[in-house]
């Protein structure tokens, strides 16, 4: 029945049109989304995303928190890049207060920052390997990951969430025996690096999944606002470190890391290179490490007033927008991660691939679904949008789970 049905229509000049849900529960989804995916045979026509299922309230739990302790809420944004989320959150509020951080603690952020775009760019190795169906290179890189995990563990004393920052400086200094350890990690690292690059750009099945795969033009990506190594796959010369160094980036500068392709062999070659480029630095500061304390005296208040601070995190350019009403708590923290500028590349790029392609053009992207958290506006029946307090939030939230407001 089926084969007579498609003939019917192949006579008829006539081709069959499913949508095809993923999502936001999926065996290929690490984390919930949706995306509906309108396919002719196996050719997308037509992609849709709806995000906001991770939603934490995150951004509207700092408005109940002083400065210090808003600091590790946001480190908890994301468990892959949450130094680079502290880094942003403290630039913002030690310019505000207008405290000047020492330069040993500014070169020690830096430099944890450098091992954690390494720890961020190995463990994207293994998840878009494992999208590919390349198993052996997800666990040979997850297996290296291993030593850099290792290295932050020794520094700070925590494998994920590293608490290294304080407002006005660092908690750990680095004596010899972890720059040594450092240094001999990063050598081994080095070596393995040089391994991968080899056979993301050699293997033949493997350039079957990724070369000419969700290529993206430099004009695409500019139009389309696209960050990070996924802007740099492009020839787009985007990279905060570069554009407005912050940190101790004015003193041991960042080089671009860039492809031309546009495709996703180029997003590896691009992640896989940019490491190369965190081992140089890390080297660079160890060699030059100032002298100077690790801290500066804190305010526990701070004059109202309103900042923005952008950094570059592993997958691109981190955007954070800080408020002040002269309290000990902020009165606002607004934070724009780098996945929502590249989802509509994805969406953009899926069209015309086949289904079967879409796992890398997403995995691409190096997504993190939870990194964006959002504010909520709730919209009562007479359509009048309502700013709820963070306590009404979390008495909604006991309500809906006990029954009582579905």
């Amino acid at each position: 029945m089926t084969n007579r049905k498609s003939e019917n229509m192949q006579a008829n000049g006539k081709s069959e049109r499913f949508i095809v849900p993923i999502g936001p529960q999926h065996p290929a989804l690490k984390e919930p989304e949706h995306f509906r995916f309108t396919v002719e045979g196996e050719i997308v026509t037509n992609a849709y995303v709806r995000l906001g299922y991770a939603h934490r309230g995150i951004e509207k739990a700092t408005e109940q928190r002083n400065w210090v302790q808003t600091n590790y809420l946001l480190e908890r944004i994301c468990g892959i890049c949450s130094h680079i989320h502290s880094t942003a959150y403290c630039l913002g509020v030690e310019k505000l207060a207008g405290v000047q951080v020492p330069p040993r603690a500014l070169a020690i952020r830096t430099l944890v920052a450098e091992l954690e775009r390494i720890h961020s760019h190995m463990l994207w190795l293994g998840v878009a390997a494992h999208e590919a169906g390349f198993d052996t290179l997800f666990m040979y890189s997850w297996r290296d990951r291993e030593t850099v995990m290792d290295i932050l563990e020794q520094l700070t004393g925590n494998r994920v969430n590293y608490s290294a920052n304080l407002l006005g400086g660092v908690k750990y200094d680095i004596d010899q025996e972890i720059a040594d350890s450092i240094l001999e990690g990063i050598d081994f690292l080095e070596e393995r690096t040089r391994h991968y690059l080899e056979i993301v750009t050699t293997d033949a099945l493997f350039l079957q999944r990724t070369r000419g795969v969700g290529v993206m033009t430099k004009t695409q990506a500019e139009v389309m606002r696209a960050v990070g190594p996924t802007a740099r796959a492009s020839g787009v010369t985007r990279d905060i470190r570069v554009e407005a160094p912050y940190a101790a980036y004015p003193q041991f500068p960042a080089r671009i890391t860039l492809a031309t392709n546009g495709d996703v062999e180029a997003r590896f070659v691009v992640r896989i290179e940019e490491l190369f480029e965190s081992h140089r630095l890390i080297r660079e500061i160890l060699a030059n490490l100032p002298e100077s304390d690790l801290r500066a005296r804190f305010p526990r208040r701070i004059k109202p007033g309103e900042t923005i601070i952008r950094v570059e995190a592993p997958r691109g350019e981190l955007f954070y927008f800080i408020k002040s009403n002269g309290s000990d708590k902020p009165e606002r923290v607004k934070v724009r991660t780098p996945t929502i500028c590249n989802m509509s590349s994805v969406v953009k790029l899926a069209v015309g691939h086949q289904l079967a392609d879409i796992p890398l053009i997403l995995a691409g992207i190096d997504p993190c679904f939870s990194c964006n958290d959002r504010g909520v506006i709730i919209t009562r029946r007479q359509n009048k949008p309502d700013l709820w307090t963070w306590e009404q939030l979390r008495q909604y939230g006991i309500g809906y789970y006990d029954g009582n407001n579905k």
